[in-house]
């Protein structure tokens, strides 16, 4: 099992450094997925017990100038592994100005990801700085724990007000509940909801827009035949909510939910080439 990966372009280093650091902000320790192909960062706490799940999706030519990996077998060319994503963030804010990132797994002691940072200095000689972020390997008989979640049928798929707009209404919402109720329509309409006994406050959005998504058969799916204007609703724990839009340093191109009537919220936020997946489970 071997992997080895070089950045040498800076805008590249930034922008998977701010990654790292929006799943180091939604996860406290997550599974690495290395194909030939794509990196993909895993997050699944098990849904059933309340916990949220990530999934997200980058396409390594996109970032690196060197990618080489052999998997656990021939036939299985993969690797996967678990790290706490915050070290991995800590290694990288070494490297803003860094004129190349080498990341390598080693096992000296334990298995690691070492990220050696090459740093400008005046002299010809560089400035190497070295991070060992410890990794535990997942064996092979684990790894369907981590695929891709399926998304439930939804009821509405709406596409997301501004994201720091939405971000200002939570963080105000935050202080006077724990439970958020997002509500949309096919009419592009979304409310964000809270109630207490002492007070009850709505946030609406308009004009939003509703993807054009198609069932397999090429016809629109379950949207022909239902009331437009009918609300489908999920309550969801605000501080998960929070936790995604706090977290947000991609600033996608597209930005929706899907919302799953009183079962769950799927938010899909695409930038170019990557995609990130958050399944926050509703509260009854």
């Amino acid at each position: 099992m071997r992997f080895r990966a070089k950045i040498v372009d800076l805008a590249c280093l930034n922008h998977f450094s701010r990654i790292i650091n929006t799943i180091a902000k939604l996860a406290k320790t997550c599974i690495l997925r290395l194909t030939v192909c794509k990196l993909y960062f895993i997050l699944s706490d098990k849904v059933a017990n309340g916990g949220a799940s990530m999934w997200c999706e980058l396409s390594q030519g996109n970032f690196f100038d060197e990618f080489q990996m052999e998997g656990v077998a021939a036939e299985h060319n993969e690797i996967y592994i678990e790290l706490v994503p915050e070290n991995l963030s800590r290694a990288l804010k070494t490297a803003q100005s860094a004129k190349a990132v080498k990341i390598k797994l080693t096992n000296k002691h334990c298995p690691c990801l070492r990220v050696a940072v090459e740093l400008p200095s005046l002299s010809s000689s560089s400035r190497i700085v070295t991070h060992d972020i410890p990794v535990g390997v997942i064996p092979r008989r684990m790894w369907n724990d981590f695929r891709e979640p399926s998304v439930p049928d939804f009821d509405v798929s709406i596409y997301l007000p501004v994201l720091k707009t939405m971000k200002s209404v939570v963080e105000r919402m935050k202080n006077l509940s724990n439970l958020i109720v997002i509500e949309a329509n096919l009419s592009g309409e979304m409310n964000l909801k809270i109630e207490t006994d002492l007070v009850s406050v709505t946030t609406h959005f308009k004009d939003l827009g509703n993807p054009p998504w198609a069932s397999e058969d090429g016809c629109q799916s379950s949207a022909q035949g239902r009331d437009l204007k009918s609300m489908a609703e999920a309550c969801i724990d605000i501080k998960k909510l929070q936790q995604l839009l706090a977290g947000q340093q991609v600033n996608p191109t597209k930005a929706l939910c899907n919302i799953v009537r009183k079962r769950i919220v799927h938010f899909i936020l695409l930038h170019e080439e990557v995609s990130l997946q958050y399944f926050i489970p509703a509260i009854a």
